[in-house]
C-alpha cells in the first residue's frame, strides 16, 4: 500500500479549513515553519500545487479542493472509527440547515433530541441557500436539492404555502367582508376578496417580486389582481413577523407554524394552498451511512416530521 506522508494530512486539512498557515499552526500547537514543511512535503509527493499564495491570501487550487474532498472525509471516518473502538459514544455532527427551518421548526425540538440521544452533539450551520453537499461544509444537511450521487436522502417535507394573518387582522377582515357573525374560519374567502387587503410577499421562495402570490393566484387559474397592494420581504421570517404585527396577509408553510407558541397568534385563512415544488430532505454521505450518530439523527428527524404532520407515515 503506497500512502502519502500521513503526518501531513491533518495539517493539510487544518490549513485548507482555516485558509491560514499560522491559524493551522496555532490549532495544531506546532510552529508555522513545521506547517510549511509538511505542506511542501505533501505537494512534492503528489506532484501538484495544493494552494495559491498571494501576499497574505491563501486559496486552494482545483487540485487542492479535489484532494480535500477525499482526505477530509477519510480523516473524519478514521476519527469516528477510533472513537467507536475506544468506547467514546459521543457523536459530534454539523448540520447545515435553512435559517427558517432551524428557527421555526428544529431549534424548539432540540431539547427532545438531547433527552433521547444525549450522545449526539449537534452544531447547526445556518444557510440561506441550499449549500454544496460536502464534508467541508457539514456532516449532514437539510436541503431541497438531490444533485450529489455521493449522498443519500430522506424526505422530510413537501412544501405548500397558505395565507395567514394575525388574530387581530382576522377580525378586521371579518368586519370589512361583513362576516362578523362567524365565529370559526369555516367559510371560504375568495381570491378576489383576499386582494382587498395588503399582501405580504417573500422574494426568496420563487426568487422574483410577488412570485409567491402570483403562484397562489395561478393555482386557481387567476392572475395577480392589478390593484393588489404588495409589501415585499426578502425572507419568509420577515413576512411572517409583519403578519404577526397586523400588517396584512402572508403566505407561509407548515413548518413555520408547527412548533412555536406564537403560532397561536396566527389564523390560517379559509383559502386554497399552493405547492411550491420544493421538497426538504435530510442528506448524508452514503459512505458514512454506518455512523451511529448520523442514523440516530436521521431517524429522529423523520419521527419528528411524522409526528408534527410534515410528512406521512
Amino acid at each position: 500500500m503506497k500512502l502519502p506522508p500521513l503526518k501531513a494530512l491533518p495539517v493539510f486539512e487544518a490549513v485548507a479549513r482555516l485558509n491560514s498557515f499560522s491559524l493551522a499552526a496555532d490549532e495544531l500547537a506546532v510552529s508555522q515553519s513545521a506547517v510549511s514543511h509538511q505542506m511542501k512535503q505533501l505537494e512534492t509527493y503528489l506532484g501538484e500545487k495544493l494552494f495559491w499564495r498571494s501576499g497574505r491570501t491563501l486559496t486552494l487550487t482545483d487540485e487542492g479542493r479535489q484532494y480535500l474532498e477525499g482526505i477530509g472525509s477519510a480523516l473524519l471516518q478514521i476519527e469516528r472509527a477510533s472513537e467507536q473502538l475506544l468506547g467514546h459514544e459521543e457523536s459530534r455532527l454539523r448540520l447545515s440547515v435553512f435559517s427558517s427551518f432551524a428557527v421555526r421548526w428544529l431549534v424548539p425540538r432540540l431539547p427532545e433530541l438531547q433527552r433521547l440521544h444525549p450522545q449526539v452533539e449537534l452544531a447547526l450551520e445556518m444557510s440561506t441557500e441550499s449549500p454544496v453537499l460536502s464534508d467541508r461544509v457539514a456532516d449532514c444537511f437539510i436541503t431541497i436539492h438531490r444533485d450529489s450521487p455521493a449522498y443519500s436522502y430522506e424526505l422530510l417535507y413537501v412544501e405548500r404555502l397558505f395565507p395567514v394573518c394575525s388574530q387581530d387582522y382576522w377580525q378586521k377582515i371579518r368586519r370589512e367582508l361583513g362576516r362578523e357573525e362567524l365565529e370559526a374560519v369555516d367559510v371560504p374567502i375568495t381570491p378576489e376578496e383576499i386582494a382587498r387587503f395588503p399582501l405580504l410577499s417573500t422574494h426568496s421562495i420563487f426568487e422574483k417580486a410577488a412570485g409567491d402570490w402570483e403562484a397562489w393566484y395561478k393555482a386557481v387559474e387567476l392572475g395577480l389582481p392589478p390593484q393588489a397592494r404588495i409589501q415585499h420581504f426578502s425572507h419568509m421570517l420577515l413576512a411572517l413577523e409583519a403578519a404577526r404585527f397586523h400588517q396584512g396577509i402572508a403566505l407561509t408553510n407548515d413548518y413555520m407554524l408547527s412548533t412555536r407558541k406564537d403560532s397561536e397568534d396566527f389564523v390560517r385563512l379559509p383559502c386554497h394552498p399552493v405547492m411550491t415544488g420544493d421538497e426538504f430532505f435530510f442528506a448524508w454521505k452514503t459512505s458514512r451511512r454506518g455512523e451511529r450518530g448520523l442514523q440516530l439523527l436521521r431517524r429522529w428527524l423523520v419521527d419528528e416530521a411524522i409526528r408534527g404532520g410534515l410528512r406521512g407515515e
